[in-house]
């Protein structure tokens, strides 16, 4: 075997960075550069006047005003619940535990539509929990005007946001914490750092990176979700009504250069978002002198 290695040569399992390099652009561009190139290609009949007045149009800022701010509430809190759901699934052994780090991904499996169903009979006034923020309740009685409205409404959104985007969260870091080292832990302790210092000295800045992988995800997921919001959001224009039903409405009516306008429109808009989120991630991992 020591020929292998020999005259300098490293031993790959692979056949060569040409090969893999050729394969993985042919991949990349059949898969996703050739799709999105016609999605522009389409959208170009209507001419940059055309598009702008297309985004710029109310309804169609009240739509995107409706999926990024959904989406961006469903990220961070896909954030926080996915990071502590993690910590869960990583450090405290108990009974259940491998179920529980079963069911994290069945939103996966799940067909969107029936979550969908599924969270509108849970969240109408009607249904449980629903039931107790709805008028004449307890908690109902907390919020301004009596109630607090879930299904139909944007809290609805996010909580569908939430159930499809979790798991993004929860296996991005949950590696993580499977290889953190626990004696700076215990090193941090034993010269007297508190729990939180503990947390945000040492245990925060390794996570960090993850967490920004997840939220970066679990955003992106959002963004493009559409069948198990349109059961729970109402559709309403101007409140409820979200970016891609805001399509499926022009390809139906049809008007196929508007619908690939507003595709071109959100996906500019999500890229330039997904940038700054990595630039982030990139500018944290330098600052803590990972690779």
């Amino acid at each position: 075997m020591a020929h292998l290695f020999s005259a300098g040569k490293r031993f790959r399992v692979l056949p060569g960075f040409g090969l893999t390099l050729g394969l993985s652009l042919s991949y990349l561009g059949f898969l996703v550069l050739v799709p999105l190139a016609a999605v522009f290609l389409k959208a170009s009949g209507l001419g940059l006047s055309g598009i702008w007045d297309l985004a710029t149009a109310p309804r169609t800022l009240a739509a995107l005003k409706v999926s990024f701010g959904t989406s961006l509430c469903a990220a961070f809190v896909n954030t926080v619940a996915g990071t502590t759901t993690a910590w869960v699934l990583v450090r405290y052994p108990f009974p259940g535990r491998r179920f529980l780090d079963a069911m994290v991904d069945l939103p996966f499996a799940l067909p969107t539509a029936v979550a969908g169903l599924a969270l509108a009979t849970l969240y109408a006034p009607s249904g449980f929990p629903g039931s107790l923020f709805a008028s004449g309740s307890t908690l109902g009685s907390l919020f301004p005007g009596g109630e607090l409205k879930i299904a139909y409404a944007w809290p609805g959104i996010v909580v569908a946001l939430v159930f499809i985007g979790l798991p993004f969260v929860v296996r991005t870091v949950q590696p993580v914490l499977e290889d953190l080292d626990r004696e700076q832990e215990e090193a941090a302790a034993t010269l007297g750092a508190g729990r939180l210092r503990v947390f945000t000295r040492v245990i925060l800045p390794v996570l960090l990176p993850a967490m920004l992988t997840g939220f970066a995800l679990a955003f992106a997921r959002a963004l493009g979700e559409y069948g198990s919001v349109i059961f729970i959001a109402g559709n309403r224009p101007f409140q409820t009504e979200i970016a891609p039903l805001l399509i499926v409405t022009h390809l139906e009516q049809p008007d196929y250069p508007a619908a690939t306008a507003l595709a071109v429109v959100m996906l500019v808009m999500a890229f330039a978002m997904m940038l700054a989120i990595n630039l982030l991630q990139a500018w944290t991992r330098k600052r803590l002198g990972h690779p």
